[in-house]
């Protein structure tokens, strides 16, 4: 439960927010399916494992033929008993459909990123949403 406020809650600041890549542009959450993802680095205090974890992620993010919101984000750090802070990096994208999220999940771009990273990390976790109306 406490996962799924989380995700509800950054979902819902995310309006106010600025995507990568895109300065001073308001993001334009697609709310038809959302893909929020947290990582646990191995070696979070490790400048170099941070550098080559942001660059390759970013380079994903730049690549992405189907991810439309494209965020990265660290801990706010803040002090609440409902708030995990023990993770390294999230990233929230959104989609079109569920279709499109599917296709993303097996693009070039995404496999590359997993490839070149996934040595970086010790725990991986997502959250897959839909839309209601």
């Amino acid at each position: 439960m406490k996962s799924l406020l989380k995700v509800a809650f950054i979902i819902f600041f995310l309006c106010d927010t600025v995507s990568y890549g895109q300065e001073n542009q308001p993001l334009e959450l697609n709310e038809n399916f959302t893909h929020v993802v947290y990582f646990w680095l191995n070696n979070p205090e490790n400048p170099d494992d941070r550098q080559a974890f942001e660059k390759s992620l970013k380079q994903l993010l730049a690549s992405s033929k189907y991810a439309q919101t494209k965020f990265i984000g660290v801990p706010a750090q803040t002090p609440r008993e409902v708030v995990d802070n023990s993770y390294t990096y999230s990233l929230i994208l959104s989609f079109s459909s569920r279709e499109e999220q599917d296709k993303y999940q097996k693009e070039p771009a995404h496999l590359a990123f997993i490839k070149e990273s996934e040595h970086l990390w010790k725990k991986v976790q997502v959250y897959d949403s839909t839309g209601i109306k």
